[in-house]
């Protein structure tokens, strides 16, 4: 059986483990009578994985452009050619012109520093709370941060900034109250105690109404370090986002310190960045936990493309034009409509996602198709199969709505594909009636 050509070239590509597995359950389908004897290498062949990880690539329809669970921010191609070259051996801390040893990462070190003009120094860890728990440890351990009631968040699935960073060490004074924070509140604070202030940008939430906060610029004039945690990584001012914070910005506010992470507006790898006064960050890299927290070769890899190359995903996603996603849309449509499948354009409302933008609306546009295909597009025959990728959408008013805004239009015909494929196992869900809603 495993001489069979299909299985000798997938033990190459994926490892015997996974081939055996595959050609056991084709047995076991076999002794069962679910298939003939005869048709036991075929259908090993058929449920053979595409690649020997069980992570499968999704087409993010739903209309949020920076989504947690669908891994955040899509590499852009430079990116991706940057993590293939870095794959094997490289010089990710090795000078090739002296034959010594280099600074880890100077190329994606650098290419931050550039990015951000005010940042005196740079460096990376794996994650914003890493970046976070980094400064905490290094500058507040046995100390007290001062931080508004207000900015005490829940960063996702459960983990409180509170709880992060007092499993420093470190002591939380909480000052003013969850809607209103003032200067006074913040120097009344202050005392022997006091490592530094934080300021935190209230992601994925908006209070309004009767309120009171302390800029940073403010807060610069009480002669303690301010370390500003940004969240969701944009690192210049945003025309789209023009209320989101940004580091350059808040480090000339006069903040010491901005953290932020790299997989959400910036668009590039999963990191926590870590940018600002020179004496600062050199402190938290030579840190003991800085090394317990540092990101690998491919992560700067992916860092350092993403910062020196072309606009990623996200950036494009952010500034497309409601006309064009909608002009995409229409043909898409076109596409389906002309194979029999039930599906028209609507208006759409996209997020930025990842904690960015809260409360700002992306105008969109999105394919509706009948509700029963979102399985089938999720994990059905030709998914799992690896012939098309998984599409991801959301559901509204009993119809499957992909939005564009967040599909690269590279993706458009691989998305076209995926439809076709679900709709093909069942036959095309039947086309709307002429001015249906």
């Amino acid at each position: 059986m495993l001489a069979d050509p299909r299985l000798v070239a997938a033990r190459e590509r994926l490892g015997g483990s996974l081939v055996k597995a595959a050609v056991a359950h084709a047995q076991e389908l076999a002794r069962s009578g679910a298939i003939s004897p005869e048709t036991v290498a075929d259908a090993a062949a058929a449920a053979l994985p595409p690649i020997a990880a069980t992570l499968t690539p999704v087409i993010n329809a739903t209309g949020v452009l920076v989504h947690t669970n669908l891994g955040r921010a899509p590499l852009s191609a430079a990116a991706r050619e940057a993590v293939l070259a870095a794959a094997g051996s490289t010089d990710v801390e090795f000078d090739l012109v002296s034959g010594k040893r280099g600074r880890r990462g100077a190329g994606a070190l650098g290419a931050l520093a550039r990015a951000v003009p005010a940042a005196g120094a740079a460096h990376v860890v794996n994650n914003n709370a890493a970046a976070l728990a980094l400064a905490a440890t290094a500058l507040a351990t046995g100390r007290e941060i001062i931080v508004s009631r207000g900015e005490l968040i829940e960063i996702g699935d459960g983990f409180r900034l509170p709880d992060l960073l007092q499993s420093t060490g470190a002591r939380i004074c909480e000052v003013g109250t969850t809607n209103r924070t003032f200067l006074a509140d913040y120097q009344r604070a202050i005392g022997a105690d006091t490592g530094f202030i934080l300021k935190v940008h209230p992601s994925n939430y908006l209070i309004e109404g009767f309120t009171a906060s302390v800029s940073v610029t403010e807060l610069a004039t009480l002669g303690v370090l301010v370390v500003g945690d940004i969240g969701s990584g944009l690192l210049r001012p945003s025309s789209v986002l023009p209320g989101e914070p940004d580091a350059d910005s808040w480090l000339r506010a006069g903040a010491g310190l901005v953290t932020a992470s790299g997989d959400k507006l910036l668009g590039g790898p999963q990191a926590g960045l870590l940018l600002g006064q020179a004496e600062t960050v050199t402190r938290l890299a030579r840190h003991p936990m800085a090394r317990a927290l540092r990101v690998d070769k491919l992560t700067l890899a992916a860092l350092e493309a993403t910062l020196a190359g072309p606009s990623p995903p996200v950036t494009q996603a952010l500034t497309a034009t409601a006309p064009s996603v909608r002009e995409r849309a229409e043909a898409l449509a076109a596409q389906l409509a002309d194979a029999g499948v039930d599906c028209r354009v609507v208006p759409s409302d996209a997020a930025a996602g990842g904690g960015g933008g809260p409360g700002v609306s992306l105008p969109s546009a999105a394919l509706s198709l009948p509700e029963q295909l979102a399985p089938g597009l999720r994990c059905g025959p030709a998914v799992r199969r690896g012939g098309v990728p998984a599409v991801i959408g959301r559901i509204e008013r009993g119809r499957l709505l992909l939005d564009l805004r967040a599909v690269a239009p590279t993706d458009d015909e691989r998305l076209v594909a995926a439809v076709l494929a679900t709709t093909a196992r069942g036959g095309a869900a039947p086309a709307a009636p002429p001015g249906a809603e």
